[in-house]
């Protein structure tokens, strides 16, 4: 059994993006696995890093409650669309208002001057987007799911991070969509 947490990144109710969160989550708990689940946006939480890395920033319970949830999770699940190039301004607000130093990282004397304080903890990004997913990689290069594995995940421990991405979101068919869905089941069951 793996605990999993799975954080809904789009800040609409009703997409595809929490229809693939139902749908890992499904899988994951099929499979016998502790599951916790964030919708950012039922979140009551200010995503802007207002103050900088520092401890000024008033903290709301429910952002207290979604680190703690983070600190238990053996597998992060972040679900999200490309909107921009980028992740929405809500899941990186508070990815960077709930991986704070002395949570998810430390600093330390000698380079690379800090210490990845979350090791022993897997990720996957789910990711959907209007283009076609072969243009993301090779026209874009896949920047946004980079930045997230390298500079978020991986900066603060989080090994492997794997990216699973859904492209021509707006035109696939139900029955492309049927398959996504059935995708991220199984990989739900896996806690992959």
């Amino acid at each position: 059994m793996t605990r999993i947490l799975i954080v809904n990144g789009n800040p609409k109710p009703a997409s595809f993006c929490s229809a693939l969160a139902d749908a890992y989550e499904t899988g994951a708990r099929s499979a016998g696995h502790e599951v916790e689940r964030i919708d950012l946006g039922a979140l009551p939480i200010d995503p802007v890093l207002r103050t900088g890395f520092t401890p000024h920033d008033p903290e709301e319970p429910e952002l207290t409650a979604a680190r703690e949830a983070i600190g238990r999770a053996q597998h992060l699940v972040l679900v999200w669309p490309l909107w921009f190039g980028d992740m929405p301004a809500i899941l990186k607000g508070f990815l960077e208002r709930a991986l704070t130093m002395g949570f998810a990282a430390e600093e330390i004397e000698k380079p690379p001057f800090f210490r990845p304080l979350l090791t022993g903890r897997s990720a996957r990004s789910i990711v959907t987007m209007q283009m076609p997913r072969l243009v993301y990689r090779l026209v874009y290069g896949s920047a946004a799911t980079k930045l997230l594995r390298r500079h978020i995940l991986g900066f603060v421990g989080m090994s492997p991070v794997r990216d699973t991405v859904f492209g021509g979101i707006d035109d696939a068919a139900p029955e492309t969509r049927a398959k996504w869905l059935e995708e991220v089941r199984r990989l739900g069951a896996a806690a992959d």
